[in-house]
């Protein structure tokens, strides 16, 4: 591994091997979603709590500002939105010039394994790696789902999240499930897992903690923050969880004292 690719990955992830990002970047499918009608707005006071964005060119242009010391992760594929065909139509729409120039840290992309756009998705991480390994920037695979497939089980996330890494994946975002330990002990490069829905206080940092027990060496959580009405405190809690190995009475002890405050 060359010097660069070492140190994109030491900045995001901490001297303890593991990382919690805050991705905002829902709007490239959903639109003005809610809460993130502003995104600027949105994460002030939870950057600090972020190893790293999960942003979209458009969003890290004209709401992040450029002294910003926070970790980028450039979101690269899309082109279907929840009103659309198929969700798991995505093609890349960043080039390495514009990754190069916008100076992101490492770049994510959805792969949809086992719908109509398997391959396409997959094509598209491979062409990604290529471009991205000469640069020295990781590329961080999303196993998405799309609207056909809904699996989220063991085996299939073991899979999915297998064949990224496989590809050249540097990290893998997948999703929580029972026996997360089948998916992580399978994955040679590093397994995050995703929020997904909104979900009960407790409920988030029960995952999250089982998860990391389990082999995942972080999050990228979103709607469960900055969805919440306490956003802060839910940050500062899950930030205990992944990196102080908190446990959920714990991190409810945290929110509870953070919201207060």
């Amino acid at each position: 591994m060359d010097w660069g690719m070492e140190n994109r990955l030491s900045r995001l992830f901490q001297a303890d091997g593991h990382c919690m990002f805050l991705p905002i970047d829902h709007g490239y499918f959903q639109g003005p979603t809610r809460k993130l009608e502003k995104p600027g707005k949105t994460i002030e006071g939870l950057t600090q709590y972020a190893d790293g964005l999960f942003i979209t060119r458009g969003v890290l242009r004209n709401c992040i500002p450029a002294d910003s010391t926070v970790p980028v992760i450039l979101r690269v594929s899309g082109g279907s939105s929840v009103i659309g065909a198929d969700l798991a139509n995505e093609e890349l729409f960043t080039d390495m010039e514009e990754i190069l120039r916008l100076n992101a840290t490492a770049v994510g992309i959805s792969i949809f394994v086992g719908t109509d756009y398997e391959r396409q998705s997959l094509m598209n991480l491979a062409r990604l790696v290529n471009e991205c390994e000469r640069y020295g920037i990781p590329v961080m695979a999303v196993t998405a789902v799309g609207k056909e497939l809904e699996k989220r089980d063991a085996r299939y996330l073991a899979l999915a999240s297998r064949i990224a890494a496989e590809l050249g994946a540097r990290v893998v975002k997948t999703y929580w499930c029972e026996n997360f330990e089948k998916v992580a002990d399978g994955c040679p490069v590093p397994v995050i897992m995703a929020g997904g829905p909104k979900v009960e206080d407790r409920g988030v940092f029960e995952f999250v903690h089982d998860g990391m027990t389990r082999g995942a060496k972080g999050v990228n959580l979103g709607r469960n923050i900055w969805q919440h009405e306490h956003p802060k405190a839910m940050a500062k809690a899950l930030w205990a969880v992944v990196h102080q190995g908190a446990d959920p009475g714990t991190a409810m002890e945290i929110f509870e004292a953070e919201k207060s405050a």
